[in-house]
C-alpha cells in the first residue's frame, strides 16, 4: 500500500542532517510521494530543485500569512512565474492566521486575495491555511466560488463550514491531529464528510501523530493518520487509502 502526503515541509531545518536519505527511503517505506509546501517566496528555487531531483516530489509556490508583509510585487511575481512549471502543482501555503498575527491582518488579507487571483489565472488549486480566521477565509473563498478549488489544510473549522467548502469544490485535509486524544471534534467531522473529498497530510515536521507526539514528524508516519481515518469511518485501511490517493491525484492533476 502506497500513500501520498499532500502537505510536507521537508526543507525545514529539522531535516538538514538526513533530508536526502529520508526522501530516498520513502517509496520502499510505502510513501508514493509528497507535496513540498511553500511558505516564503525565497523558498521557491529550493522547492523547484527538490522536484527536479525526485520524480515523486511535487511542490507549491506561495507566501504564508506569517510572511504576508513580504508579499510585495517582486515576490508575487516569483510565485506567478513558478506556477508555469508542471511540478509546481498548487498555490500555497496561503491563508490567514489570526492566532499569531505575525503579519498585520490587513496585509494577510491583501496577500491572500492577490494569491487567490494568481491561482485563478494559472488554473491551479490553492492550499489554504486558516487559523482562527474562519469568517474571513470563508468570505474570500466564497467570493471566488466556481473559479477556484483547493484544499483546506490541517482543517480546524466546523462541520457546517466544511460542507460549504466541499460544495464550492474544495477538499478537506486531516493530519496527525486526527489521532490526538482530544480530537473528538475533528474525528466526528472526518466521519461524516464525503470520503471523496478527504485528504491526508503530515505537515511535517509538525503535528506528529500519536503515539509519537513530541518527536519529529515525517511522511514515514502518514499511515497513522490514514489508520485513524479508516477507524472513524468504519472502513478498511485499503479502502481509505484508495480514496485519499485518488483524491490527491484529482486535486493536483498528478499520477501516482
Amino acid at each position: 500500500m502506497q500513500l501520498f502526503d499532500t502537505h510536507a515541509h521537508l526543507l525545514d531545518d529539522q531535516f538538514d542532517l538526513d533530508r536526502n536519505a529520508l526522501i530516498a527511503s520513502l517509496p520502499e517505506a510505502g510513501v508514493s510521494g509528497f507535496v513540498e509546501a511553500c511558505v516564503e517566496a525565497e523558498d521557491i528555487p529550493k522547492i523547484q530543485a527538490l522536484t527536479l531531483l525526485y520524480d515523486f516530489v511535487y511542490g507549491s509556490a506561495g507566501i504564508h500569512p506569517h510572511a504576508a508583509s513580504k508579499a510585495d510585487n517582486t515576490n508575487l511575481l516569483r510565485v506567478e512565474r513558478a506556477l508555469a512549471q508542471k511540478k509546481i502543482v498548487a498555490v500555497g501555503e496561503i491563508g490567514l492566521d489570526y492566532h499569531y498575527d505575525f503579519s498585520p491582518r490587513e496585509a494577510q488579507r491583501e496577500a491572500l486575495s492577490n494569491q487567490l487571483d494568481l491561482a485563478i489565472a494559472a488554473k491551479k488549486p490553492v492550499i489554504i491555511h486558516d487559523r482562527e480566521a474562519h469568517g474571513d477565509v470563508m468570505a474570500m473563498l466564497s467570493a471566488r466560488k466556481g473559479r477556484l478549488g483547493g484544499v483546506l489544510h490541517c482543517y480546524s473549522g466546523s462541520y457546517e463550514d466544511a460542507v460549504k467548502y466541499i460544495d464550492m469544490g474544495y477538499y478537506i485535509a486531516f493530519g496527525g491531529a486526527l489521532t490526538f486524544k482530544n480530537a473528538t471534534k475533528q474525528r466526528a467531522i472526518a466521519e461524516k464528510l464525503p470520503l471523496s473529498r478527504l485528504l491526508i497530510e503530515t505537515d511535517c515536521p509538525y503535528m506528529t501523530p500519536e503515539p509519537h507526539r513530541g518527536e519529529r514528524n515525517s511522511p514515514l508516519l502518514i499511515h497513522l493518520t490514514l489508520e485513524m481515518l479508516a477507524k472513524v469511518r468504519g472502513i478498511s485501511i485499503e479502502e481509505a487509502a484508495n480514496a485519499v490517493n485518488q483524491n490527491a491525484t484529482d486535486l493536483f492533476g498528478i499520477s501516482l
